[in-house]
């Protein structure tokens, strides 16, 4: 990167500063290495003990580097690479660092968690998901066991014995998810052998723009007090029939759907209400069921599987594990399918993934594809990147997109494509936005007589066995965005490569350039040959959001090929803009969420002050007055406190539900502040801290009322029999941003029609 990267401060340019000196090292790192080599395994796991005891930072650094190396080729057979090094160091001085697939990320994530380790740290590396932590820290447990490093990993399997030792090891690997998880556990806790993580100190993020950008809006929910929210099958079964254009509207961006002033004449009409007047909660019904009805795909954004909800991860195309929408969505989806209501409950709390992961004290990482959101890593979370050279030149062929009129005429394209491809003896991979578009594919491909492997959510169990067939000769792979991250696909032979390496076909741009950025790298690892081309349609769901591309839908030829190089450049700027709209809601929401954080972590701190000393309880005593004068004629004082110790925290905990609950109401209906020229964000601020500032107060209140009012005995309060009772059980689950109250002007402009 040049100095005129590093003076218009592009993403990229501080890191190279920072780590371009390592480039240089080349020759010291082979004599520390030829030192290294020397040593006997219990010699070794001695000397990386003191690698970080002396030495200045860069001298400590490529003596660790040279220490690592060699024992990652002792326990793995695996000689780091130069690049891999430099991986290393970058994430040893805090940044994200982008390599390529097949570059080796999981053993550089290995070596700087253990790296970190040596020097005090407690290293959480978090992945997408269960089976991938699981997997990578038994691959690496070899290199930690010499470095003298102790090393777990946790799942959704294992009981709260077994992870609150595993959050103990010095390394732990886990999915974001279940660490979020384990921290809302923890804000419950009555006793601190129960707590699970114990700290947030280093967390290695792997995809790591998956986690902090494309899913950094998550919220993580702990939910208990179970109820059901019935989903209106009435009016389901009423919206069905409704019919676009005619009876609702859906915006040009399709992130809204209304009804026309037609639309709301005959709802009234069949449901007998004003549903802007008596009938508003029917109104809010008739909402979630028009756009669980327009806007939400089976098969696109969900699946029905064994008579359940299944959501489908937009950014990675495989079912979302444990996640579902806001219960009102959610029950209104069910509806719509006819499939009975899940569990819903009081929210206890929750967090963002955002949320969780400022929590760590250090934050770095590694993907793929982190420069094209270089800005937003910097702007979230202060995070600059290094980018690593591949350690072989990459020459695969980029071919330009081509454009067809409809989907119809590109699916046919893409077949014929296929087969020219086929007879030729070329693998080929198929990535698609959508189960329903790969099932589309694949039928057409074995009308042809082609044999297809189909990877997508809907059966995910062959997967490994899928993508280790996916290099050979002929092979022909139709799959969703799961083969579009995190899977290294290999050239069965020689003969693959002379027939021009994998061909991978993108069938259509997804709404991020990164997601096609990690498809395209499925080909060209490590110096293959290989292709990528992407076959776009004006009726892709991204072009529907630029409405004057589909003015060239004259100029298709016969077989629909729209070849107008203007036409591209709008494929590229609805990418861009689209881009753009997931910045402006990354945004719009921490502006939301980074508050309800602040106020989080208060409560957290005044819990943990509540559960360590007395200030809180002489707070109370003062305000019982006599009532604990009397109570202490019958009882002793450490019964006594630790029965107030009990009501505070019962009240304390039930408050900051009461308190989300206020919040997510809030945001929900602050939109219309516009209409009083008020900004959002503002006037939920402000209504936030107003509220929040009698807190604790109304802790101390509801305390004194409980401790005057209950019961007490030989063994304190019976907080249980006084009405007051924890939920008797607890789930977690993840929700999407809710769809009413995220896209604020979108909403207004529906308000206003």
């Amino acid at each position: 990167m040049g100095l005129l990267s590093r003076l218009l401060n592009r993403p990229g340019a501080q890191a190279e500063k920072a780590t371009g000196w390592f480039e240089k090292a080349t020759a010291d790192i082979d004599a520390a290495g030829a030192e290294f080599a020397d040593l006997s395994d219990a010699e070794l796991t001695e000397a990386a003990s003191e690698v970080f005891a002396s030495g200045g930072a860069k001298d400590t650094l490529i003596r660790y580097a040279a220490l690592a190396r060699e024992a990652a080729e002792r326990t793995l057979g695996e000689r780091a690479y130069d690049t891999q090094l430099t991986g290393l160091v970058g994430l040893l001085q805090g940044h994200i660092v982008q390599m390529a697939t097949g570059e080796g990320k999981t053993l550089v994530g290995a070596l700087a968690a253990a790296g970190y380790a040596l020097q005090g740290r407690r290293v959480h590396v978090v992945s997408v998901n269960d089976y991938l932590a699981v997997r990578d820290r038994s691959w690496m447990q070899p290199v930690f066991d010499l470095l003298g490093v102790t090393s777990a990993a946790i799942s959704a399997a294992q009981d709260d014995a077994e992870r609150r030792a595993a959050y103990r090891a010095e390394v732990l690997y886990a999915s974001v998810t279940e660490v979020g998880f384990d921290v809302l556990r923890d804000r419950f806790v009555l006793d601190d052998d129960d707590i699970r993580v114990a700290e947030r100190d280093v967390v290695i993020v792997d995809e790591a723009d998956s986690v902090l950008i494309d899913e950094a809006r998550v919220p993580l929910v702990l939910a208990g007090s179970s109820s059901i929210e019935d989903g209106n099958e009435r009016i389901a079964a009423l919206v069905e029939t409704l019919h676009p254009g005619v009876d609702y509207e859906i915006s040009p961006d399709r992130r809204a759907v209304s009804l026309t002033d037609d639309g709301v004449t005959r709802v009234e009409d069949e449901l007998g209400v004003e549903l802007y007047g008596d009938g508003a909660a029917d109104l809010a019904a008739v909402n979630l069921a028009l756009y669980a009805k327009a806007l939400v795909k089976r098969d696109v954004d969900y699946l029905v599987v064994d008579g359940a909800i299944k959501l489908i991860s937009a950014s990675r195309g495989r079912v979302a594990e444990l996640q579902r929408w806001p219960d009102g969505l959610q029950a209104a989806v069910e509806a719509k399918e006819k499939l009975v209501t899940t569990e819903s409950g009081e929210i206890l709390d929750q967090m963002t993934v955002e949320e969780l992961i400022h929590g760590y004290a250090t934050v770095c990482g590694m993907t793929g594809t982190a420069l094209a959101v270089g800005d937003d890593l910097r702007e979230f979370y202060s995070l600059e990147i290094v980018p690593v050279d591949t350690h072989l030149p990459v020459i695969r062929d980029d071919e330009p997109d081509r454009l067809y009129t409809y989907q119809e005429s590109k699916e046919r394209a893409i077949v014929e494509e296929v087969v020219e491809n086929h007879t030729k003896g070329r693998p080929v991979l198929i990535g698609t936005s959508s189960v329903a578009e790969s099932e589309s594919l694949a039928a057409r491909l074995i009308d042809r007589g082609v044999d297809v492997a189909v990877l997508n959510a809907k059966d995910d169990s062959a997967e490994a066995a899928i993508i280790g067939d996916a290099g050979r000769a002929g092979a022909v792979t139709v799959s969703t965005q799961m083969a579009g991250r995190g899977t290294d696909i290999r050239l069965a032979d020689d003969e693959v490569a002379e027939a021009g390496g994998l061909l991978v076909i993108g069938a259509g741009r997804y709404l991020s350039s990164r997601l096609d950025d990690q498809l395209r790298g499925r080909a060209g690892r490590q110096g293959d040959p290989g292709s990528s081309v992407f076959f776009t349609s004006l009726e892709d769901e991204l072009l529907t959001r630029v409405p004057e591309i589909q003015r060239f839908v004259t100029e298709g030829d016969e077989n629909g090929w729209i070849e107008s190089k203007r036409a591209l450049t709008l494929v590229e700027h609805a990418q861009r803009v689209a881009e753009g709209q997931n910045t402006a809601l990354h945004r719009d929401t921490w502006r939301f969420n980074e508050l309800m954080a602040k106020q989080r972590e208060l409560v957290l701190a005044r819990r943990r002050e509540l559960r360590e000393d007395n200030e809180a309880i002489d707070e109370l005593r003062e305000r019982l007055g006599d009532t604990v004068t009397d109570l202490e004629k019958e009882h002793s004082t450490d019964l006594i406190d630790e029965s107030l110790r009990s009501v505070l925290l019962f009240h304390l905990d039930a408050r900051w539900v009461d308190h989300l609950a206020f919040l997510n109401d809030l945001r929900e209906g602050i939109h219309l502040r516009t209409f009083a020229k008020e900004k959002p964000h503002e006037a939920f601020n402000t209504e936030s801290i107003r509220v929040f500032s009698s807190f604790w107060s109304d802790v101390l209140d509801d305390s004194q009322a409980t401790v005057e009012e209950a019961e007490f005995t030989d063994t304190g309060i019976d907080l249980a029999s006084h009405g007051l009772k924890r939920p008797s059980s607890t789930w977690t689950y993840l929700t999407t941003e809710n769809a009413f109250g995220s896209d604020i002007e979108n909403i207004v402009k529906r308000i206003r029609r």
